[in-house]
Formats: structure tokens, sequence, C-alpha cells
């Protein structure tokens, strides 16, 4: 009977420090995800006003480059349309389709 009672107590020593030690890794991995969350949504904010000031920069070779068919090809033009094929890379649309969704926006 003695050595049953040192046994359990050491026991649940060695159980209540593994809680313990779990617990903190979960804080802290919750913590640190939240972070990641937030640095990740600021990086995306800050790429979008980017992106944004390529495209509307782009608005006067968006219509030289529709006004000519295609022919003119200016160097914010083609910022632009590499900025919108990376957003959307699964998008079908032409350097003509998305030359006038510049000049839309």
């Amino acid at each position: 009977m003695n050595l049953i009672r040192p046994l359990a107590a050491a026991l649940l020593v060695g159980l209540a420090s593994q809680a313990s030690a779990s617990s903190l890794v979960g804080t802290s991995d919750a913590i640190f995800d939240g972070l990641r969350g937030s640095s990740n949504a600021i990086s995306d904010a800050t790429s979008s006003l980017r992106d944004d000031k390529v495209i509307r920069a782009a608005r006067d070779d968006a219509a030289s480059f529709v006004a000519s068919a295609g022919a003119i090809r200016g160097a914010q033009l083609e910022a632009a349309l590499q900025t919108l094929r990376q957003r959307d890379p699964a998008s079908l649309a032409s350097d003509m389709q998305l030359a006038e969704a510049v000049l839309v926006r």
C-alpha cells in the first residue's frame, strides 16, 4: 500500500506537467497563427493597393491599345496585364478584354 501512493502521486505529477506543456504549446500556436493571419492580411491589403496603382497608371496605355486595335502596347499596360493575370491565372480573357477592363475601372 505504501508503494502505491508515491507511484500514484508521481503519475499525477507527470500527467499534470504534460498537460501544462501541451496547453502552453497550444496557446503559443494560437497566438502565432493569429499574428501570421494579421501579417498576411496587411500584406494582401498593401499589395492590393500597389496593384490598383499599377492598373490606374495603365489607363492611357490601355486607351491607346484599344484605339489602335492592339497595335500600340505601352509598358504600363503590360504591367497591368501581368498584374491582372497574376490575380486570376485561370482567366481566359484576351489582352483586349483586359485592356477594356482597365479603362472601365
